[in-house]
């Protein structure tokens, strides 16, 4: 089938979070099963500066701007020079301030994504979070789309007159299509028009359509409950490999686990730990804001190092959430504001194991990115980490979004990290998973093929 998958960002050109792993990997295991992907993606400065061998494919006036559709093997850059070629993000200036016209640079993104679609003739178009909310209703249904929920909190809600502005019809904004509280939604003009609707695990498609985070949008989703589908992402078992990861101290297999001693030694070594190896080491490597639990974590260090353990935070977010962690550094708490790929390997590899405590997680990678690495994660019974995890089995699970439920969780698994032979049983149970895409990549190519076949009938 001939899919155009149309994305705002795509690893490692140009990523902010799990969607650019997807936007990489998913069309790479479709190609696999011998599906034509073509990846639709904004030409940022990265972008541009990553593929070196773009020719020019067409030129659109939209909007009011011109621009150019480049190709490159497996590529559409949607390049306008005015738009997209900047310093900072793809959401954000360096300042890390929403760029004041975003609806025009995503709203170019969508209209571009369906003129493309038409001239390639595509079966069907892959739309990703808000960015590409609007394809959907630009296509008027000439060709089928799928609309993926990467994470519902993020709606691109910008003020009405936009809707004007990108000459969409009046007719859409309305309760039943792209207004939301006044507003025009980009991801409720996606969720409303798309012919299917997917999220990145089953149990966040069903968390979705209840109010806790349904996000105000949980009505619509409950009535297109029939379109909506929950298909677990992958990871890149390439390049996520302890016997194969360069990235490491020391490589290691399920038949050689005390090999992972190394490892954590020098991650204490690295961010300033005594060097023990008795006592259980937990790692973090996330995002530090209220949704990932960051604060549950700062909230149990201290009785967590008298347990006795360690722990290891990478990463950066909110400025309290930084401050929070950065006067907890000590001889047992080791703290990197900020993004390290290879230290991250390092304590996916070092760590004993590995804290999620999320509020709520559409998916999730570091859990199945842990298991690999024979580092059984701590986690919250949530979204994807429910699918991934097996409790007792692969990882530890808690239920409530509480620091109390976090130490209990913690506790268990300092228990658990006693007892050699059920650490071993764990470790080898959750390194014997299989987390690769080409499971999911079939249920995708099975969904474009009946959305190819027999289209549901017309939404709102």
């Amino acid at each position: 089938m001939r899919v155009l998958f149309v994305t705002p960002e795509c690893a490692p050109l140009t990523k902010t979070g799990g969607l650019g792993d997807v936007s990489a990997a998913l069309p790479a295991a479709l190609r696999s099963l011998g599906h034509d992907v073509r990846i639709l993606v904004p030409g940022y400065r990265s972008v541009l500066e990553g593929l070196s061998q773009l020719r020019p494919a067409r030129t659109l006036e939209l909007l009011g701007f011109k621009a150019s559709v480049l190709e490159e093997k497996g590529f559409l850059v949607l390049d306008c020079a005015e738009l997209y070629r900047r310093d900072g993000g793809p959401y954000q200036d360096a300042s890390g301030a929403d760029w004041p016209d975003n609806p025009l640079r995503f709203g170019l993104l969508s209209k571009a994504a369906a003129l493309v679609a038409r001239d390639w003739r595509a079966d069907v178009v892959h739309a990703n979070d808000w960015p590409a909310g609007l394809v959907a209703l630009f296509l008027k249904k000439k060709i089928p789309s799928v609309m993926t929920i990467h994470n519902l909190a993020f709606q691109g809600n910008f003020d009405a007159l936009w809707v004007e502005k990108l000459g969409l019809p009046p007719a859409c904004f309305t309760m039943e299509g792209a207004e939301f509280h006044g507003q025009l939604s980009f991801l409720k003009a996606g969720l409303a028009y798309a012919d299917a609707i997917t999220t990145v695990s089953p149990t966040y498609a069903r968390e979705i359509q209840g109010a806790e985070l349904g996000c105000g949008m949980d009505g619509l989703l409950r009535h297109r409950a029939a379109a909506l589908t929950g298909i677990l992402n992958g990871i890149d078992t390439d390049l996520w490999d302890p016997s194969r990861d360069e990235k490491i101290k020391e490589r290691y297999s399920a038949s050689s686990l005390e090999k992972k001693l190394v490892n954590k030694s020098e991650l204490q070594r690295f961010l300033g730990l005594e060097v023990r190896a008795d006592v259980p080491l937990f790692g973090v490597v996330s995002r530090l804001t209220h949704q990932k639990g960051t604060d549950l974590v700062a909230a149990v260090a201290q009785a967590l190092v008298e347990i006795p353990a360690q722990l290891a935070v990478l990463g950066a977010g909110n400025r309290d959430h930084e401050e929070m962690f950065l006067q907890l550094k000590s001889k047992s708490i080791g703290v990197r504001i900020g993004f390290d790929e290879g230290l991250a390997h390092l304590i996916e590899a070092g760590a004993d194991f590995f804290l999620m405590p999320s509020r709520y997680e559409p998916c999730g990678l570091n859990q199945m990115y842990s298991q690999r690495y024979g580092t059984p994660p701590v986690a919250r019974a949530t979204g994807g980490l429910a699918d991934t995890i097996a409790d007792g089995e692969t990882g530890l699970l808690f239920e409530r979004a509480e620091p109390g439920a976090l130490l209990a969780a913690v506790r268990r698994a300092a228990t658990l990290w006693r007892d050699e032979l059920r650490r071993l049983a764990m470790q080898q149970a959750g390194m014997a998973r299989d987390f690769g895409w080409a499971r999911s990549a079939r249920r995708y190519a099975e969904l474009y093929a009946r959305l190819a076949v027999d289209r549901p009938a017309a939404v709102p």
